[in-house]
């Protein structure tokens, strides 16, 4: 890109430096960065070249910089502008200026060698580290003496990198600060390569197969087998102690380790060939799949099947690379993880993992061989998915699963299979946001033919008060969106209790923020700030970035709550109370459209749920209302068309409830439970069972933040709701005055 006189005049006069040699280059510098950097890059270009020139070590380090940097930065990122013209700064802050050059020097063949902007980040990090250990610390000198050894150990950088990876150059330096931290002349030949240790630890270091040095023969294979391009990143693991860094794949590229050792005879160079082919064949075979309403367990497993499948289909390409694969694989033996004493849940799904992929496995465990003549039965259909598979993962471990696999001494030998990346492309995250919106979602991903599949179900704990345990995953709630009815129904409630309505209108007015407060400096808002602007526009005329931020919003001040009405859908609603005109189901109705209305005009975020159950395998929760939904015909549809049936298995749906009000943020958190009986269920015999299941849903709701309050229809319901709710419920023994006490309720916990 060739730029006119006046425009490179422009970009002369913001770079601060007035050597001047300087110009005699600087059109082909910028030349080289308009083409390469983006226009903020080019802002942090010219930026980061005032910085390194006010340091005042001369113009080598200036030109460096602006001849080095483009290309960096255009590989790496360019965060990498700023990172090294910041780390020049902070060098010349100590007496350890005279190492600047060096420093500079061997960016660009750094940035070579490592590849990401991590991996630089980290060797800057690593040179810091150097230098701030051993400046001024021989002979009980502070922040005086430069440190000896920096300007060598940057002299021999190149020579460094080239045959070392980043985990031994940080294990090399280490060991040079540790032993000669105190004598300069020693350190100046440990890090010059002159000393026999030096030597002998950079052999020692000196291992494996660096990622670098096969990167062209990588990605030619990735190229000719798989028809992939993908940017290979590698990364380190010298940087992560507590938690070791894994391969995955994203938009941005492959991550892959820097450098790979030889094991059990398979060369360096054939683990990453079998790490490539795997996530290739993920990327080929594996489709995104709902992540949410698994457990645990589930997802380790369906990850498990998934990785098997993909490799499965991998080998049916290119039959060699069965051989690979076997061979990088654990093969653990059976027996050997004793369930009375540690959870071997990794230890099945492994061997499960070793005998789909070797038809010649040893085991005989009966749900091993059964599970993987499941498996093959799948893939010789054809029907083989990740759906498909992810319904073998989870009968696999409702089959095999026992109470040690909740033990925390989890058995892992041979049980990592090394060359597998996280899976992290295999889930699709829904929680953060709101339920109605996931649904429509759902929708869209379905094909327009076909009826969307709906949600797996999630899988809840059960208290056991016997044994002062959870039961895990013992109960399996599905959610879906409440069906419609007419809106109109609802309106008529509305007008049928117009005087109750006026009433409460002016409690709510009492109650409403009546102030509001101004937020200023958004990119949007309903309203211009004038002085922002003002001096915005000042800026634009001057040739200054201006500053997006001209807007303002105002808010309400003093009131921010969230609540979740919990609406109980279980058969008994259908009942008329004596001396009532109207099922309890309909005063419900009544009831909740007014409640609605109430909080509507409050503007609190409000959310109304329904729940019923037929045994522990379905709980079914219906979302009628969600947080980002206003109080429309939409809703009310869904208000008109509630029905009564099965069960109340309560606890199941106070933990899902909480799911979704816990991610709301509000000062004030309230979940409202409407019910007229007792938790039961029809595959329960013990009646306290569910009683104290629901009452640690509630403590565990408290320790969230979580508020919880009971209205209870039931006469008897003092027997039971002290049990489970402590004293925050209430009573209505007059059903057919549910309409006029539940808005009120509401409005006095709120208030």
């Amino acid at each position: 890109m060739i730029i006119s006189e006046s425009e490179l005049q422009i970009y002369r006069a913001q770079l601060k430096c007035g050597f001047k040699d300087l110009d005699e280059v600087f059109g082909d510098c910028m030349d080289e960065a308009l083409a390469s950097l983006s226009v903020q890059g080019v802002k942090d270009y010219l930026e980061g070249a005032s910085l390194v020139c006010a340091i005042g070590r001369g113009f080598e380090p200036v030109l460096v910089y602006l001849e080095e940097m483009p290309q960096v930065a255009a590989a790496l990122g360019e965060g990498t502008l700023s990172l090294v013209s910041q780390t020049v700064w902070k060098m010349s802050r100590t007496p350890n200026g005279r190492a600047i050059p060096a420093f500079v020097q061997t960016i660009a063949e750094a940035a070579r060698r490592l590849g990401s902007e991590d991996s630089l980040r980290h060797y800057v990090e690593l040179l810091l580290d150097m230098m701030t250990r051993t400046t001024g610390s021989i002979h009980g000198f502070h922040s005086t003496i430069p440190s000896p050894g920096l300007p060598e150990l940057l002299n021999q950088m190149p020579y460094l990198l080239s045959q070392l990876s980043l985990e031994g150059l940080k294990n090399w330096i280490d060991y040079g600060i540790r032993n000669y931290e105190t004598h300069p002349e020693r350190q100046t030949d440990y890090f010059c390569l002159q000393s026999a240790d030096s030597r002998a630890i950079l052999q020692r270091e000196r291992h494996g197969t660096l990622f670098i040095d096969n990167e062209r023969r990588l990605d030619l294979y990735l190229k000719a087998l798989w028809e992939e391009e993908p940017r290979l990143v590698p990364y380190s693991n010298a940087f992560d102690e507590l938690r070791k860094p894994l391969p995955y794949y994203d938009a941005l590229g492959m991550r892959v380790p820097d450098v790979y050792d030889d094991i059990d005879g398979v060369p360096g160079i054939d683990r990453y060939r079998a790490l490539l082919a795997h996530m290739a064949a993920h990327q080929r075979w594996t489709t995104a799949i709902i992540a949410d309403n698994y457990s645990p367990f589930q997802r380790i497993a369906i990850e498990l099947l998934e990785d098997s499948r993909v490799e499965y289909l991998a080998i049916q390409a290119y039959p060699g690379l069965a051989g690979l694969f076997l061979a990088l694989h654990p093969q653990p033996v059976e027996g050997a993880c004793n369930p009375e004493e540690e959870s071997c849940i990794r230890h099945r799904l492994a061997m499960l993992s070793y005998a789909i992929l070797n038809p010649d496995h040893p085991y005989r465990n009966e749900d091993i061989l059964e599970f993987v003549a499941r498996f093959r039965a799948l893939m010789a259909s054809g029907e083989g998915s990740t759906s498909a598979v992810a319904k073998i993962a989870i009968s696999f471990i409702a089959r095999t699963r026992r109470q040690s696999d909740q033990l925390p001494n989890i058995r892992f030998e041979n049980t990592e299979v090394e060359y597998r990346d996280d899976n992290r492309h295999m889930w699709r995250f829904i929680e953060e946001g709101d339920e109605e919106e996931m649904f429509e979602e759902q929708r869209r991903l379905e094909p327009e033919d076909h009826e969307p599949e709906g949600l797996p179900p999630r899988h809840y704990p059960e208290w056991d008060y016997h044994s002062k345990t959870y039961r895990p995953d013992w109960v399996s709630l599905y959610e879906s969106l409440h069906p419609k009815g007419n809106a109109a129904d609802v309106d008529k409630l509305l007008d049928k209790h117009a005087a109750l309505a006026k009433r409460l209108q002016q409690i709510l007015d009492m109650l409403k923020p009546q102030h509001y407060v101004r937020v200023r400096y958004q990119e949007e808002g309903s309203e211009l700030d004038l002085d922002v602007a003002i001096r915005s526009l000042i800026d634009l005329k001057s040739g200054s970035m201006p500053d997006p931020r001209i807007n303002m919003i105002h808010k309400h001040d003093g009131r921010d709550i969230a609540v979740m009405l919990l609406l109980d859908l279980s058969a008994s609603l259908a009942d008329t109370p004596e001396g009532c005109e109207q099922t309890i189901l309909q005063l419900s109705q009544e009831a909740v459209a007014l409640l609605g209305w109430s909080i509507d005009r409050l503007g609190d975020k409000f959310a109304i749920a329904g729940f019923s159950s037929n045994t522990r395998h379905e709980v079914r929760y219906q979302h009628i209302k969600g947080y980002s939904e206003t109080w429309n015909d939409e809703v009310k549809s869904r208000l008109a068309a509630m029905e009564a049936g099965y069960s109340t298995r309560m606890g199941a749906a106070l933990r899902h409830a909480a799911h979704y009000l816990g991610a709301q943020q509000a000062d004030k958190k309230l979940l409202l439970v409407l019910t007229d009986g007792e938790p039961s269920d029809i595959d329960v015999s013990d009646e306290r069972l569910l009683i104290e299941d629901a009452h640690k849903a509630v403590q565990e709701l408290d320790q969230q933040g979580i508020f919880t309050h009971c209205v209870n229809l039931d006469p008897q319901a003092d027997e039971y709701v002290t049990d489970i709710f402590g004293r925050n419920y209430t009573v209505i023994d007059r059903v057919e005055r549910l309409p006029e006490k539940l808005p009120q309720l509401f409005l006095s916990l709120t208030k």
